[in-house]
């Protein structure tokens, strides 16, 4: 595969074009990764009681499922979130993952593991909140972790 990039002062707009002989699996992987990127919202919607509040996603720390209710988690609150998680899942890329059933975790929020025998606990900057990864997701959020150190 061959890759240029063509940087044009005059552009008013960024366009990506991918050119190819037909529709592989590559292709088709890269062009999802490009429309999932740009359809990546900054913001989201909370709600505490009636109350709409609209969201940074690099001030949230997780969002965890509650009772059959989704709650994102920033420093000091929790607020209501009209997704469901899986939604939540496809919807945030980057620096979100999913670490258990239950919790998608903001990567860059991360300060420290504690790694058990049985499970992964995690603490964010600054918060008291803490959360757990599962043994299933444990190796992959290590990966992460160190392609995201790594590329800093």
């Amino acid at each position: 595969m061959k890759v240029n990039l063509d940087l044009d002062p005059d552009q008013n707009d960024t366009q990506i074009t991918i050119h190819a002989k037909s529709l592989t699996p590559e292709v088709e992987h890269l062009y999802h990764l490009l429309t999932q990127e740009s359809n990546h919202p900054d913001q989201i919607e909370g709600y505490i009681d009636d109350k709409a509040y609209y969201l940074n996603l690099n001030e949230i720390l997780f969002f965890e499922t509650d009772s059959k209710q989704v709650m994102a988690h920033t420093k000091r609150q929790s607020f209501l979130v009209k997704h469901k998680l899986y939604e939540l899942e496809k919807l945030l890329v980057g620096q979100f993952m999913r670490v258990s059933k239950s919790t998608i975790l903001n990567l860059d929020q991360i300060y420290a593991l504690t790694r058990s025998i049985s499970n992964c606990q995690i603490e964010f900057y600054d918060s008291y909140k803490t959360v757990y990864v599962s043994r299933r997701y444990y190796r992959e959020l290590r990966q992460k972790l160190e392609e995201r150190r790594l590329s800093k």
